[in-house]
């Protein structure tokens, strides 16, 4: 009950930042389109749909890294934290509480991208459906990405971290703008070693239909995930007997 009360709490703290979340929303679909109108005057396929939607979508959950970041490097700067520690909520429950509420707006952010390339000609398929649900691996990497930041650092230095560095990590290292390979073996190695490459190809696949290559992507974005939140609580935990 305490740590839904939490979450709830935490909820309210993101939606009132009304302009970062309009920015994290609205910054990816102008992304989307931008490309594809250099894509309607082109003669060659750079940017197609099918597979610049699920690279967008992933671009555009960088942008949740810095909500999750600021939430919780904002708690530690104020009394707030100090009182939560006194509480029976354990570190898991802390991170459980400001994970939760970012779930819905991640979520949101891949359904509102896949909608609007529906608009600008994206086809309509149920995989639709599985390249949203593919995503949520990702989802949750992104936001132990933040927690760990904004666990670490002060909410000053997050936006430099998570704003800048990340989202830039996830636009080149990602195959959604260009095929890595073109790029260099090193660069490549970088890219695969990281999980947004695979979350791309991940969701590039579930749309296509081709289900069985999901999995091979999919498992080292779960893994990441994994061992990203493990890392949170962690740091979390260490922070909390400072």
């Amino acid at each position: 009950m305490k740590m839904r009360a939490f979450a709830s709490r935490n909820s309210r703290e993101i939606l009132r930042d009304r302009l970062n979340v309009i920015f994290g929303l609205g910054f990816p679909l102008i992304v989307l389109l931008l490309l594809t109108l250099i894509q309607s005057n082109v003669p060659v396929e750079l940017f197609e749909l099918n597979k610049l939607t699920p690279g967008v979508a992933v671009f555009g959950l960088s942008f949740v890294s810095l909500f999750s970041a600021t939430i919780i490097s904002k708690d530690r700067s104020s009394s707030l934290m100090l009182r939560l520690y006194s509480s029976p909520l354990r570190p898991a429950d802390y991170i459980l509480g400001y994970t939760l509420p970012l779930l819905p707006i991640s979520l949101a952010q891949s359904i509102i991208c896949f909608v609007v390339a529906m608009l600008l000609g994206l086809e309509w398929s149920v995989n639709i459906l599985l390249s949203i649900v593919v995503l949520i691996p990702a989802m949750i990497v992104f936001i132990a990405i933040g927690l760990i930041c904004g666990t670490l650092l002060n909410d000053k230095q997050v936006g430099g971290v998570c704003g800048a560095l990340l989202t830039n990590l996830t636009a080149w290292l990602s195959d959604i703008w260009f095929d890595v390979s073109l790029v260099g073996d090193v660069f490549e190695k970088i890219a695969n070693a990281l999980p947004f490459i695979h979350a791309v190809k991940a969701g590039r696949y579930a749309y296509s239909g081709e289900y069985s290559a999901i999995m091979p992507e999919l498992w080292w974005v779960i893994g990441y995930a994994a061992v990203l939140m493990l890392i949170a609580v962690v740091v979390f935990k260490r922070k909390m007997k400072v």
